[in-house]
């Protein structure tokens, strides 16, 4: 094979591949690198490997890629989490020699990005766990409901025949204990109105949150809003889409106002609009994402994974349904809501589909 046919086929590699000598200077990097890396081939020949790509890993890339070269052997790393600028990446990345007698030995790496595939798996298996959650919550609603009828209505008529207003008092704890049951039955059934989609502009829906959150917090909590003006309307229930960020909005407001060590607490939303993304299995050619976030203490560690089920939460007082009930919302419109927490900062981002 000539030398141009072999950079042709290199050059249209979806996969990244890069070229060192033993001492790990970069000698060659395809088109598929150079987009991963987010640098051209001119600025990175006769760049050592650790300046340009860092395995987080193993605190450095070099050690691995050295005794390559001493054993003659390659290897392939799963997973790996790289460092490339001031960005992190998930990938896959192979090692081998490439050994020609008349050439000098060289290193060959080959690069393939996982974080989508990744994200993607995530989001799959998190769609079908809150499918199944669902059916399962409003299966044990409808059990609920089914006797509190009868309790409640045999209380009633238990307590015209009392006399007692002892015992009346009685009678008036079960019916109002059956009717609060009979609430959170109702809530986790979730609303039996049909939605109404409407040309609705997003920010409008937001500034209506904004102004229910701002008069409950007064000025103990700054609120910010960062609008991209350039979204076009979505045909959506705006009743339905404030619900959903009123719950998300609402938690991170209680949150900011319950940590009372809090400086300057603020809570934010902003809109983008996000180019060729995947939600599930379906790759969308543009989707609009809300980021609805605060610089409170953060969701605890423990129940991260699981707030979006229902009965989950992380205050003393809490339904657990808000989330619930706001995740159900948006996968209504074939969107997604993710949640990225740390002390001093947690973001909801929600993704709905701008297209159909």
């Amino acid at each position: 094979m000539d030398g141009k046919l072999s950079k042709r086929l290199l050059e249209s590699l979806s996969t990244a591949v890069l070229l060192c000598d033993t001492d790990l200077v970069l000698q060659y990097i395809n088109p598929a690198a150079e987009s991963l890396l987010a640098v051209s081939l001119q600025r990175t020949r006769g760049l050592h490997l650790n300046q340009i790509m860092v395995d987080l890993d193993e605190g450095s890339s070099v050690n691995a890629f050295q005794e390559s070269v001493r054993s003659g052997h390659p290897f392939t790393k799963r997973e790996a989490h790289i460092r490339v600028g001031l960005r992190e990446l998930v990938v896959d990345y192979s090692v081998s020699l490439m050994q020609a007698p008349s050439t000098e030995t060289q290193i060959l790496i080959e690069v393939q990005p996982r974080d989508r595939l990744l994200r993607i798996a995530r989001e799959e298996a998190m769609l079908a766990s809150h499918q199944a959650t669902r059916k399962l919550v409003r299966g044990v609603a409808h059990e609920i409901k089914n006797p509190l009828g009868g309790i409640r209505g045999a209380a009633q008529l238990l307590a015209r025949e009392l006399n007692s207003a002892e015992l009346q008092e009685y009678t008036g704890i079960i019916i109002g204990e059956a009717d609060r049951l009979r609430m959170l039955a109702d809530r986790m059934l979730g609303s039996r109105r049909l939605p109404k989609p409407v040309s609705t502009n997003i920010h409008e829906c937001i500034e209506r949150v904004v102004a229910l959150l701002s008069a409950e917090a007064g000025d103990a909590v700054t609120i910010t809003r960062d609008y991209d003006p350039s979204l076009p309307d979505i045909q959506v229930d705006p009743d339905q889409l404030i619900q959903a960020f009123l719950n998300i909005g609402g938690n991170a407001l209680q949150a900011l106002q319950e940590n009372q060590d809090q400086l300057s607490p603020t809570l934010y939303f902003r809109t983008r609009p996000v180019r060729q993304f995947t939600i599930g299995a379906r790759r969308h050619r543009v989707v609009l994402r809300i980021d609805i976030g605060d610089n409170g203490p953060g969701i605890p560690a423990d129940i991260r994974s699981s707030i979006f089920y229902p009965m989950v939460s992380g205050r003393a007082n809490g339904s657990g349904l808000g989330l619930a009930i706001a995740q159900d919302i948006i996968h209504s419109y074939h969107g997604l809501i993710e949640c990225e927490s740390k002390p001093g900062e947690t973001v909801f981002s929600i993704y709905l589909p701008l297209e159909g």
